[in-house]
C-alpha cells in the first residue's frame, strides 16, 4: 500500500475539538482575535478624545494595517507549508505584545501608524489563516475539518469576552495601560499556547506520487493555471469586501432607515453568537457535507438577505431575523473558506495557495468602508451603499458557483 493511501496512524489521527492541540491553538485564535482585531475601535475611540486626532487620522492606521496584513498573508502561508509554523504563530505573538507596548507610546502619528501597520502584518501571522494551515499540515488537507471548525467556534467568542474586557480596562485604568495588558495577552498567553501547540514534527507526512523522480510543478503555479482559483478569488474578495464594508456601516445605515437605537445595538448583538451557531449546525447536522454543495446554498443567502433588508419595515424583530441568517452563514462561510482549496484546488501547499487567495480578499477589506463611506458621501443616502452591497454579494454567488462547476478532480 502506497503512503498515499495508507491509513492515517494513530500517531496522525486528525485532530478535533477536544485533542490538545486544537484546544491550544483555540485559546490562542480567541485572544488573538479579541487582542489584534476587535480592540482597534475601542481604543481608536478612547485616542481620538484624548489626542484629538480625527477619525480619518485613526482609521486610516487601520486601512494600513489591513493592507500589510494582505501583503503578508502569501509568505506566512510559504513559510507553514515548509514547517515554520511554530516559529511564525509563537514568534508573531511575541511581536505582536511589543507593538502593543509600542502603541501605548504613542504620542505622534508616526509611532501610531507604524505600532498598528505591524499588527496588520501580525494578522496574518496568528490569526484563521495560519492556523487553518498548521492544522491542515498536521492532519492532512482532507482530514482538517474538524479542528478548523473547532477553531472557528473558538474565535467566535472572542468579540464575547474582549469587547466588554476591554472597555473595562479603558474605563479603569487608560487606553495607554490598555494597550500594554494587551501585549502581555499576546506575549504570556497566544505565543505561549502557539509555541506549544504547532509542532512540525508531528505534522502528517506529505503524499508521495508513485515517481519520486519525476519533477511536479509548484502547487502555487498550478493553482494560478486553474480557472477555479481565479472564480475562489472574485468571490473572495467581493465576500471581504461586502463583509467589511458593511460591518463598518451596518450602525448608521440601520439608523437611516428608521430603526430606533435599542433595535439596532440588539441586532449587531445577536450577530456574534449567531455566528457560532451556524458553524456548530454545520458540525451537527452537515459534518461531512461537500464543501462546494454547503458552500454553494450559503452564498445564496446572503443577496436575499441584504435585499430583504431593502424592504424590510423598522420592526426590531424583522431586523432580529436579518442579524441571525446574516451571522449564521458569515459564520460557516469562515469553515468554507477554510476547507475549500483542498476540495476544489490543490491538496498541495495549503498555506501558500490560501496566502495567495488572501492577498486581494484582505486589500478589498481595508479599502471597502472608505469606499463604501465615499459612496454615501456622493448620494447622500444608504440606499446605494446597501445595493453596492447586495452587487458584492451577487459577485460572490456568481464566482463561488463557477468555482464548483469548473474545478476540474483534484490529485495529490
Amino acid at each position: 500500500m502506497s503512503p498515499a493511501t495508507s491509513p492515517a496512524s494513530p500517531h496522525h489521527r486528525p485532530p478535533d475539538g477536544r485533542t490538545p492541540f486544537i484546544v491550544g491553538l483555540g485559546v490562542a485564535q480567541l485572544c488573538s482575535w479579541g487582542t489584534l482585531y476587535y480592540s482597534f475601535p475601542q481604543i481608536a475611540q478612547a485616542m481620538g478624545a484624548e489626542l484629538g486626532w480625527s477619525k480619518a487620522e485613526l482609521y486610516g492606521a487601520a486601512t494600513l494595517g489591513l493592507a500589510f496584513a494582505g501583503l503578508a498573508a502569501y509568505p506566512v502561508g510559504a513559510g507553514i507549508d515548509r514547517g515554520h509554523g511554530r516559529a511564525i504563530m509563537a514568534g508573531g505573538s511575541v511581536l505582536a505584545g511589543l507593538l502593543f507596548v509600542l502603541w501605548s507610546q504613542a504620542g505622534s502619528m508616526m509611532v501610531f501608524y507604524a505600532a498598528v501597520a505591524g499588527l496588520g502584518a501580525m494578522q496574518a501571522a496568528t490569526l484563521y489563516e495560519p492556523a487553518f494551515a498548521v492544522v491542515a499540515r498536521r492532519a492532512g488537507a482532507l482530514q482538517a475539518r474538524p479542528g478548523i471548525t473547532a477553531l472557528t467556534l473558538w474565535g467566535g467568542f472572542s468579540s464575547t469576552v474582549f469587547v466588554p474586557l476591554i472597555q473595562f480596562l479603558i474605563d479603569t485604568v487608560g487606553w495607554r495601560d490598555t494597550l500594554l495588558v494587551l501585549g502581555a495577552v499576546n506575549v504570556l498567553v497566544c505565543a505561549t499556547a502557539n509555541f506549544l501547540s504547532v509542532d512540525s514534527s508531528r505534522d502528517t507526512p506529505a503524499p508521495r506520487v508513485a515517481d519520486d523522480t519525476v519533477p511536479r510543478r509548484s502547487p502555487v503555479g498550478e493553482a494560478l493555471r486553474q480557472p477555479a482559483f481565479w472564480a475562489l478569488a472574485l468571490a473572495f474578495t467581493a465576500y471581504s469586501a461586502m463583509f467589511s464594508g458593511f460591518t463598518f456601516h451596518v450602525y448608521p445605515l440601520l439608523v437611516e432607515r428608521g430603526f430606533d437605537l435599542a433595535s439596532v445595538v440588539g441586532a449587531i448583538a445577536i450577530i456574534g453568537p449567531a455566528q457560532v451557531a451556524g458553524r456548530v449546525a454545520v458540525s451537527v447536522f452537515a459534518p461531512r457535507a461537500p464543501v462546494r454543495a454547503v458552500g454553494s446554498v450559503i452564498v445564496a443567502v446572503f443577496p436575499l438577505a441584504f435585499l430583504a433588508l431593502e424592504f424590510m419595515p423598522p420592526d426590531f424583530r424583522w431586523v432580529a431575523l436579518f442579524a441571525i441568517g446574516f451571522g449564521a452563514v458569515n459564520g460557516i462561510i469562515t469553515i468554507v473558506r477554510g476547507l475549500i482549496v483542498p476540495e476544489l484546488i490543490t491538496r498541495r501547499a495549503y498555506g501558500a495557495v490560501n496566502g495567495a487567495l488572501s492577498v486581494p480578499a484582505t486589500l478589498s477589506r481595508a479599502l471597502a468602508p472608505a469606499g463604501l463611506a465615499a459612496l454615501w458621501t456622493a448620494t447622500g443616502s444608504y440606499d446605494a451603499v446597501l445595493f453596492a452591497v447586495i452587487a458584492l454579494a451577487l459577485v460572490l454567488a456568481l464566482g463561488f458557483w463557477t468555482a464548483a462547476l469548473v474545478a476540474r478532480p483534484v490529485e495529490d
